[in-house]
C-alpha cells in the first residue's frame, strides 16, 4: 500500500471520531482480550443498520459492546438486539456499556452459549440485519444462518474479512485466512446474495438478500 493509501485508510477510519462511551467500551475489550470492531467498520455499520431502520438484528459475538452500540445507534428506538456471546464475562462488560449509552433493557437481549446451538432455534427471515464477529473457523455455518435468517432486503455483515491483510494475498493459507476468503467467495457467488467487500477496519463483507 502507497502512503497515501495507508494515510486516506486511517483518515477514513478516524473519520467519525468515537466518544467516551466507546472508548471505554474499547478500553473493557482490552482488558478482557476481546478484539472489536474497528471504528470504520462500526461506522459503518451503523449507517448499515440506520439505511434499512433495523427493528430486529443479531449479533453473532457481543464482546464487550462495541459493536453492538454502534449497531445500536443506527437502529430505530424501538429496535431489538439480539446479542450472542459464550462468555458471560463478555456479556456483563457489554451490559455495563448499554448502561452508560442510555439504553433500554427491553431494546437488548444478551444470549450466553454457543452460537452455533442458539442460531438454529432463531426465526426464518425475522431480522433485518445479521453481524457476524465471533470465532472464525465457524463463520461458514454463521453465515449460512444468517442468510436463513434475514428477511429479503436484509442485510448480513462479516467482520474480518480482510483478516490482516492476509486474505487478499494467495500465499496465505493458514486455515484461519481460507475459510474467511472461502466465505468471501461463497457469499459473493450466491445468487441470493447482492454482495461487496468494503475495506474499512479489518474488512466488512456486506450482502443484502434479495
Amino acid at each position: 500500500m502507497s502512503t497515501d493509501k495507508a494515510q486516506s485508510w486511517v483518515y477514513c477510519e478516524e473519520f467519525v471520531p468515537e466518544d467516551d462511551v466507546l472508548l471505554r467500551a474499547r478500553e473493557r475489550a482490552g482488558q478482557l482480550g476481546c478484539t472489536p470492531v474497528l471504528p470504520g467498520s462500526g461506522a459503518a455499520l451503523t449507517v448499515l443498520a440506520a439505511a434499512v431502520s433495523a427493528r430486529a438484528v443479531v449479533e453473532i459475538g457481543t464482546g464487550a459492546g462495541v459493536g453492538s452500540l454502534y449497531l445500536l445507534r443506527g437502529m430505530p428506538a424501538d429496535g431489538v438486539l439480539t446479542t450472542i456471546d459464550l462468555e458471560l464475562e463478555h456479556q456483563r462488560a457489554a451490559k455495563e456499556a448499554f448502561a452508560e449509552e442510555g439504553v433500554k433493557p427491553t431494546r437488548t437481549r444478551t444470549i450466553p452459549g454457543r452460537a452455533i446451538d442458539v442460531l438454529p432455534r432463531l426465526t426464518d427471515g425475522a431480522y433485518d440485519l445479521v453481524f457476524v464477529d465471533a470465532d472464525k473457523e465457524s463463520y461458514p455455518q454463521y453465515v449460512e444462518q444468517a442468510v436463513r435468517m434475514l428477511r429479503p432486503g436484509g442485510v448480513l455483515a462479516v467482520d474480518n474479512a480482510l483478516w490482516h491483510d492476509r486474505v487478499a494475498d494467495p500465499a496465505r493459507r493458514d486455515e484461519t485466512t481460507t475459510i474467511i476468503r472461502e466465505v468471501g467467495r461463497v457469499v459473493r457467488s450466491d445468487d441470493r446474495l447482492v454482495s461487496t467487500l468494503l475495506p474499512s477496519g479489518d474488512g466488512l463483507l456486506v450482502a443484502v438478500k434479495r
